[in-house]
């Protein structure tokens, strides 16, 4: 019998397009996921049921999930010696952490003459392999988007899942999905109770949303993508793709054999994860320093009172208060309204860019480190190929403009529902007559403004100004 593998899933979870899995029809494997430290709470959330998801398949294939908690780094290389394997197979991670942690694993497996053996199945190319004409990462979107375009051609299409696996002997007893205590426990309320009527995790559940999107919401993507109340103005993959439970090659192959008029822009979109894994692959420190190192020296006016109101959806400005109800209710946020609220907080309100994608980290179910990061930071105006410091989104003209007749803001701001088109992305200007008409008590059942926009885009534009090359950032 061909010596037993120790298949480590981590962002990965899913059985077709696995480069790790298809090299192991022929070789006894023992599946296994190991647990260290809980990602944010909405994450935590998509990680049980995705689990739980891949154990039922595996299980279904001969070769059960094998859970545990703990340090991976002593884990996996005591696993690894009680079945007798001399390979670890996993996909390769762009994380500091994880990269770290897969350096210290590799370390102690080959103190023990065994191997960890990486694969790309989280991207379309490896981050470190695409460079420029002078041999550096890239570090503009745009000429990286078409380099990697031009590497893509003649993608492989995906693989198959694997219909039978077998499994190694000597596995130890592991722990049921609910033992790794991912979910929302008493007497902590059940926070994620709303989220089962908008997402299924797993890869049944990715394969069924990409499809839907394909015929739905592909051929409209360039017209509709920045609409937040199109029913299919997004593909709503991101948790999907983010754990892995379907792969970017297949999304790519997929959109691209559909063909139509939206499939260049959503293809752009898919590269901009890529552009962002690059990014943190060469600049790790992106999660937490700015990019750009004159913005070390931000004038920042931390305030955890504004940092709440923001975090509870209580801005006084509906399009953003929407977003963030959004965001709690369902663990996810229109894309569009992200860069309206996010531009809100760094730049009305002068608040960290770090604060705000940490409590996105936390309630999104999408949580990806490097997305988040770059995207936060490209708001922020410090980070690589960022906004221009003078672009602050106008909260009530951006509403107007992509939110017209206020479908979203009603939606997730039902005590605003009532008012007329006009005033719906501007209660504060409304006629008492008219808040009254409409059920809205004035200063009761709507937060008044935080802070006079004009008043905060010259406070922050003078922040800017304030800083070393400010003027160009």
């Amino acid at each position: 019998m061909p010596d037993p593998v120790l298949v480590w899933f981590r962002q990965d979870l899913r059985l077709a397009d696995n480069p790790v899995l298809a090299a192991m029809t022929d070789r006894p494997v023992l599946p296994v996921h190991v647990l260290e430290e809980p990602p944010g709470g909405a994450a935590a959330w998509w990680l049980h049921h995705s689990l739980a998801a891949l154990g039922r398949a595996l299980t279904e294939r001969g070769a059960p999930l094998l859970l545990l908690r703990g340090d991976p780094r002593r884990l996996i290389p005591d696993l690894a010696a009680r079945i007798g394997a001399a390979e670890v197979h996993a996909g390769r991670l762009t994380e500091p952490s994880a990269r770290a942690r897969d350096a210290e694993t590799h370390a102690a497996l080959q103190a023990a003459g065994r191997g960890l053996v990486l694969h790309r199945n989280a991207l379309l190319h490896e981050p470190h392999l695409v460079r420029t004409g002078a041999g550096n990462p890239f570090s503009v979107y745009t000429p990286f988007s078409r380099a990697v375009f031009a590497l893509l051609e003649g993608l492989p299409p995906p693989l198959p899942a694997p219909t039978h696996l077998t499994l190694a002997p000597g596995a130890p007893e592991g722990l049921p999905p609910d033992a790794l205590r991912l979910l929302p426990r008493p007497p902590v309320p059940d926070w994620a109770a709303d989220f089962p009527a908008h997402w299924t995790p797993g890869e049944e559940g990715a394969t069924a949303r990409l499809g839907a999107f394909l015929e739905h919401g592909l051929a409209g993507y360039a017209d509709r993508r920045n609409d937040p109340a199109a029913e299919w103005g997004t593909s709503g993959l991101s948790p999907h793709l983010h754990l892995g439970e379907i792969s970017p090659r297949q999304v790519w192959h997929a959109a691209r054999e559909k063909g139509g008029k939206g499939v260049e822009t959503f293809l752009k979109e898919l590269l901009w994860r890529e552009f962002s894994h690059h990014l943190l692959w060469h600049r790790p420190e992106m999660p937490t320093a700015p990019l750009r190192p004159e913005f070390r020296a931000f004038p920042w006016r931390r305030d955890a009172d504004l940092l709440r109101a923001w975090q509870r959806g209580q801005t006084g400005y509906p399009i953003v208060d929407a977003g963030m109800r959004q965001l709690w209710r369902t663990g996810w946020m229109h894309n569009r309204v992200r860069m309206i609220a996010a531009s809100f907080l760094v730049k009305h309100l002068l608040q960290p860019w770090q604060d705000g994608a940490a409590w996105f980290l936390d309630t999104l179910v999408d949580a990806d480190l490097a997305a988040n990061s770059a995207s936060w930071q490209w708001v922020a105006g410090c980070g690589a190929d960022a906004a221009p410091y003078f672009r602050i989104f106008n909260p009530v003209l951006q509403g107007e403009k992509f939110d017209p007749d206020g479908a979203y803001v009603r939606r997730w701001c039902p005590e605003l529902a009532r008012l007329p088109d006009r005033f719906i992305h501007r209660p504060y200007e409304a006629p008492e007559a008219v808040l009254r008409g409409a059920g809205v008590r004035p200063g009761r059942d709507y937060q008044p403004p935080l802070v006079d926009l004009a008043l905060g885009r010259d406070r922050a534009l003078a922040a800017f100004a304030s800083i070393k090359g400010g003027q160009a950032a």
